[in-house]
């Protein structure tokens, strides 16, 4: 058979896939990324049914993917979002990078993976899923609630903290010597810094003069400019991905919200192009050997991200109810970790760290969305037997009613009383 044939079959199966496998996700309410993720595996090397030809559609696709994700979350925030959360929650943003990247670095380094993979392995439990979250945030109505804040704030000091991350690992996986990661980080500061600064002294000038009336032109424009940046930053180091983000952050107001409508479906489709390419790369036969760190590394970062919101909301001055809910909202990893993760994969550092970083993403992702739902009916339920068994006991018993009947009808008001108080944190909130 001719091999744009063969090309045409292959890639049509993978993206009829996807798109079945997304709508089963949507069915049942969840993340589509761990079927994704399954999906390539699936089509991998050792997998069920190996791609050939359109393998390297498939990278050039995911390498796209990678970008429009980046491109979408700079316009989700402007300039000015970034600053006034960058003064106010950054010493939330300080706690959740060493409770959350610590753990990874250190299991790094017991596995006996190195310094480097250390790095990576340390960004892949640090950064949280920004898309789960929100569409997590978008389901169970809290958009309204008053810990929403707080933990958008902290997704957003992660994101940024991407623009300095990622070009210290670029270099660090390149082999890079002190004195070039120097030179790197120093570029890489100065270009999000430029940036920053033209998006906020600038911005409205930069918007009109990308802004049009007509859909097709905008599209062109702004998927054109981002891509040049994004090969103009990855050719100075700085990471594409970052170039990305930052020509999200410059445009504002009714672009943003144009080129958001405009490229959504965009981004999904190399999005998951992207998480397939990541499967790809991983055999399914290495898994089962990490899926004991893995799930130690899932259960250890999930508890540390619960702890960072709560510390987080309580700060803000948000309610018992609300910081739990907090710290249950940001468990969730995705497409961060693996992109991270892809890095260290592209260059070959560790053969293992795919895997984990794969089995660790499955988990998380299909975890985060309930801690999220319940973590803080959990934490309730718990506090409350604690501070019943701290009670003493009554000294007489009830007349006419009985012990039990006395017992059982105070439980019963309790447990009433206790679910209708207000909760002053749920405004938007779904009962």
């Amino acid at each position: 058979m001719h091999s744009s044939a063969v090309f045409l079959i292959e890639f049509g199966a993978v993206i009829l896939s996807l798109g079945l496998l997304g709508r089963l996700a949507g069915r049942f309410q969840f993340s589509p990324i761990p079927l994704y993720l399954l999906a390539g595996l699936a089509f991998g090397e050792g997998g069920l049914l190996p791609l050939g030809t359109s393998e390297e559609f498939v990278a050039t696709g995911a390498e796209i993917g990678v970008i429009l994700l980046l491109l979408m979350l700079g316009l989700e925030y402007t300039a000015s979002d970034l600053v006034s959360n960058l003064k106010t929650q950054y010493r939330a943003g300080l706690v959740d990078a060493v409770l959350n990247a610590l753990p990874g670095a250190v299991m790094a380094l017991l596995l006996g993976w190195g310094p480097v993979a250390a790095v990576v392995l340390a960004g892949v439990t640090w950064i949280s899923s920004s898309g789960v979250i929100a569409k997590v945030l978008g389901d169970l109505g809290r958009l309204g609630n008053r810990e929403t804040p707080v933990i958008l704030s902290i997704l957003v000091l992660e994101d940024l903290a991407m623009a300095v991350y990622l070009p210290i690992v670029t270099a660090l996986l390149a082999g890079a010597g002190l004195a070039a990661g120097s030179v790197t980080l120093a570029i890489a500061l100065g270009v999000a810094g430029l940036v920053l600064f033209l998006a906020v002294r600038y911005g409205r000038h930069i918007s009109r003069f990308v802004s049009s009336d007509d859909p097709e032109k905008l599209l062109l424009v702004v998927l054109g400019l981002t891509l040049l940046v994004a090969g103009i930053a990855q050719q100075l180091q700085v990471s594409a991905a970052v170039g990305a983000f930052l020509v999200g952050i410059a445009l504002s107001g009714e672009v943003a919200e144009g080129t958001h409508h405009l490229l959504s479906p965009l981004r999904d489709l190399f999005a998951a192009v992207f998480f397939v390419f990541f499967g790809l790369h991983t055999d399914p036969a290495s898994i089962p050997p990490v899926l004991l760190p893995a799930m130690t590394l899932a259960v250890l970062t999930a508890s540390t991200k619960i702890a960072t919101g709560y510390w987080a909301a309580r700060r803000a001055g948000i309610s018992e109810r609300g910081r739990w809910r907090a710290g249950g909202t940001l468990v969730a990893r995705g497409e961060f970790s693996i992109v991270i993760a892809g890095l260290a994969v592209t260059a070959g550092i560790e053969p293992s760290l795919g895997p984990l970083a794969t089995a660790y993403v499955l988990i998380l992702v299909v975890l985060g969305p309930l801690t999220a739902r319940w973590t803080e009916p959990i934490a309730r339920q718990v506090t409350a037997r604690l501070a019943a068994r701290r009670e003493p006991a009554p000294a007489t018993a009830v007349e006419g009613g009985g012990e039990a009947g006395a017992e059982n009808g105070g439980d019963r008001v309790t447990e009433e009383s206790r679910e209708t108080v207000d909760d002053p944190d749920a405004v938007g909130r779904r009962s």
